[in-house]
């Protein structure tokens, strides 16, 4: 596990310190789920191996300071019973605030083109074991506003828009909780350097920027019009200070435009982020 520290300067008046972690791909299932959830549990956990670590080490750090845990997606792997069952006991058992992330409702890992009718077959149920809506919801910690919110598809919803604008209205300084990370080039260059098929898994990454994309990836990570509204909003709106996000397995900090920064936390860090 590793741990690191960031900050962030926004104007607080006392800091705030949040506990963020991400990915932790819970590959779970037993006797309540079908053979074919085992046998998928049973082919993905060793790429996991470390998620319940994780789990207990973030539950540790808040046990000793109280901070907040903020977890960015993909706490489940799949949707399956048994994990399902310890995503609940984590975010009961601490104070976790929660965006989600493509794998929340992943029945089968790469089964099925994934949108919005796939994921509504288990939005219900998958909702049902946390304690904030995981698809937008807002906490105000200490003079800053959390806003998370679902882009685990590469997309926003059109209603997010003015959700995140009525947010705006209430004057906080507004931190964004997010899966996917928005398009940098800086990051962008990094995922054409890490990744073998040189896919970048951004959001709103520019059509030409795509063009040597296989036709699933294209299909997947196309920005619609609601999505270039909310990322054209999120970049000019003065309030939105940071973002927060997940997703790539990696730890990362750059900037989305001159002074909006962007921090990615990897799959075994448990990153300490003092706002102030």
């Amino acid at each position: 596990m590793n741990t690191l520290k960031t900050e962030l300067t926004i104007g607080l008046d006392a800091p705030v310190t949040l506990l963020h972690i991400s990915d932790t791909h819970l590959a779970l299932a037993d006797e309540r789920d079908c053979e074919r959830k085992r046998e998928l549990a049973e082919r993905r956990a060793p790429s996991f191996r470390r998620a319940e670590e994780m789990l207990q080490a973030a539950s540790q750090m808040q046990k000793e300071t109280g901070h907040l845990i903020i977890h960015t997606g993909d706490l489940l792997d799949f949707v399956s019973e048994a994990n399902l069952d310890r995503a609940k006991a984590f975010v009961t058992e601490n104070d976790v605030f929660f965006a989600a992330g493509n794998h929340e409702f992943s029945q089968y890992v790469g089964e099925a083109f994934e949108d919005a009718d796939y994921r509504n077959q288990s939005l219900a149920k998958v909702q049902a074991a946390f304690a904030n809506d995981i698809r937008f919801a807002s906490r105000i910690v200490g003079g800053v506003n959390l806003v998370a919110i679902d882009d685990g598809y590469y997309l926003f919803d059109g209603e997010f828009l003015p959700r995140l604008k009525a947010e705006a209205a209430k004057g906080l300084p507004i931190i964004l909780l997010m899966h996917n990370p928005l398009f940098e080039e800086k990051l962008y260059d990094v995922m054409m350097e890490r990744d073998r098929a040189k896919v970048a898994y951004l959001t709103a990454t520019p059509l030409p920027l795509m063009a040597h994309y296989s036709e699933y990836r294209l299909r997947q990570q196309t920005a619609d019009e609601a999505t270039l509204a909310m990322v054209d909003y999120i970049k000019s709106e003065p309030l939105i200070q940071a973002i927060i996000a997940g997703h790539l397995h990696f730890d990362y900090e750059g900037m989305v435009t001159d002074t909006l920064p962007q921090i990615v936390t990897g799959t075994t860090t448990v990153r300490e982020i003092l706002v102030k």
